[in-house]
């Protein structure tokens, strides 16, 4: 960042690793990482940590979610919200190799047989042919699909999600049978080299369950502490290496619980960021609500998480609760020391930015429909402002006047009396996120990474500071992606670079081009 007007600290570690979702170990002997929510796949040395790009955001393949290589080294991907198969051969060329799968997302070779699931309720498990053929469906059903892979005994192995179970089907065909019951979220299976079976959990205490498939159908139980767990691989010695759909990273997880940091984890965003009266800082994650903490060397680079929380971008703070907002369509209200979630708004298009009024009003830019919202305290829902392009973020100052960004006019708004949008400042880039201090009004430009300042009472704006890291990393070309996966749930979410004012004066900045949360304090000036 280049500023002479403020000082920049962040409060957690730049997030190496984009997400972490499907992986599996290559030929070369690295392990590859999935990372959906960047629209790639990288390559990881587990003996260094070291990360390489091997399919960039730019090429065919949108959302990666799992892969999986063939016998001749080919490396099979499940690109999730398009619902494509694709395969990259070892020249690094790429062919369609299927778009008839729905939400594919589990994937699998067996020798060169390729398998692939589907992520929804009454999903099937396939066998695609990459040299042509019409796929042939093994069985369907599948109440949520995930990881999958071959057992000792010739079948595949799947989870459902939905039902908490693990299945089993010959790879020829035939009738499936459960495995296991009642297993503890189970988002993915893996078997190691001595043939036992792993469950591994999505929930925050990141449970792996083990099952004797040989003698009594005994189960073990390790909490590895990864919240989010996506999946695993055995490396040649019988290492467990695993991934984190919440904070991305790898991890070694050790059989009796020990783990060993490989690629530090972090956040995945972060989206809204706000802060509340005794000083804690919270992030929306897009999978959580985390707390941003200082940087610790040597440790694993996460950040504590508050809640896991399907698709959160917007936060604000309240008193001793958080309201948050949801790509589910969602507008929910959180208490962190009771634990409890309250459900204020359903079925809305696209909710982001969230405040608050003094009298527990919330406030919310309905993204998707162009709308600011107010929803009081029994939950009815109005209608501030309507015709708006893109409202992303919203603010309140002083005298309760309601503010609005819309990131694709490049301007601030005012909500006025009659609920007429009025422009405040405009040329302004994509501004996104927004914050009163004082009379002044500051919001992120993510299209020219730009803290602006405007003026409340004369209009003047001003640069605050430059090349902040938020929005589009250089180099890449934004992503036109689907909204929505093919069963409704939401897919790549929109980026949104959160600001928020702290009691102290300060700004919290959503970094998100690098994942941090950067606290921007006001720099001191000589008398």
């Amino acid at each position: 960042m280049r500023s002479t007007r403020w000082q920049a600290r962040r409060l957690n570690s730049p997030n190496p690793l984009w997400g972490s979702n499907g992986v599996a170990f290559g030929p070369d002997g690295r392990l590859y990482v999935a990372q959906f929510l960047a629209g790639q796949i990288s390559a990881v040395d587990p003996a260094t940590g070291d990360v390489e790009v091997v399919v960039p955001p730019d090429g065919p393949v949108q959302s990666p979610d799992d892969l999986a290589f063939g016998a001749d080294g080919s490396m099979y991907i499940a690109d999730l919200v398009p619902g494509r198969v694709w395969r990259r051969s070892p020249r690094g060329e790429y062919g369609l190799v299927s778009d008839e799968v729905k939400v594919p997302n589990g994937i699998t070779c067996v020798g060169d047989r390729l398998f692939v699931n589907e992520m929804r309720m009454n999903g099937r498990l396939l066998e695609l042919f990459p040299e042509g053929g019409d796929p042939v469906v093994l069985t369907d059903g599948l109440a949520l699909g995930n990881a999958m892979q071959l057992g000792p005994d010739g079948c595949l192995y799947y989870p459902h999600m939905v039902s908490n179970q693990v299945w089993r089907i010959p790879t020829g065909g035939g009738v499936p049978e459960v495995v296991a019951e009642d297993v503890h979220d189970p988002v993915a299976v893996r078997f190691d080299q001595g043939g036992v079976l792993h469950v591994l959990s999505r929930g925050p205490e990141g449970i792996v369950t083990r099952v004797d498939l040989h003698g009594t159908g005994s189960r073990s139980l390790v909490t590895s502490g990864v919240t989010g767990l996506d999946n695993a691989a055995f490396d040649g010695e019988n290492r467990m290496f695993v991934s984190s759909f919440a904070s991305g990273g790898i991890t070694e997880l050790h059989p009796d619980g020990r783990t060993r940091p490989v690629v530090p984890r972090g956040l995945d965003g972060p989206y809204g960021v706000t802060i509340d009266l005794g000083g804690r800082v919270y992030a929306a994650d897009h999978y959580r609500v985390a707390r941003p903490e200082e940087p610790d060397p040597g440790a694993s680079g996460d950040v504590t998480t508050e809640i896991l929380q399907p698709f959160v971008h917007g936060i604000t703070a309240d008193g001793e609760v958080l309201h948050t907002t949801s790509q589910f369509g969602t507008v929910q209200t959180y208490d962190p020391a009771a634990g409890t979630t309250r459900t204020r708004a359903t079925g809305l298009d696209q909710p982001l930015g969230i405040t608050a009024r003094p009298d527990g009003t919330l406030v919310v830019a309905e993204t998707g429909a162009g709308r600011v919202l107010a929803i009081d305290g029994t939950d009815t829902v109005t209608v501030l402002a309507e015709g708006i392009d893109h409202p992303v973020d919203v603010t309140l100052d002083a005298e309760g006047r309601c503010y609005v960004s819309d990131d694709r006019r490049g301007a601030v708004l005012r909500i006025d009396d009659e609920g007429e949008p009025v422009p405040v400042a405009d040329g302004l880039g994509a501004p996104q996120g927004l914050a009163v201090r004082g009379d002044e009004l500051f919001t992120v430009d993510t299209a020219h990474r730009r803290l602006w300042s405007v003026s409340l009472t004369t209009g003047d704006t001003r640069i605050e500071a430059e090349d902040l890291a938020v929005g589009t990393p250089p180099g890449a070309a934004p992503r036109q992606t689907p909204a929505l996966f093919a069963h409704g749930l939401p897919g790549v979410a929109p980026r949104f670079a959160g600001l928020t004012a702290a009691p102290d004066g300060s700004l919290l900045l959503s970094s998100n081009g690098e994942g941090t949360v950067v606290r921007l304090t006001p720099a001191r000036t000589d008398p």
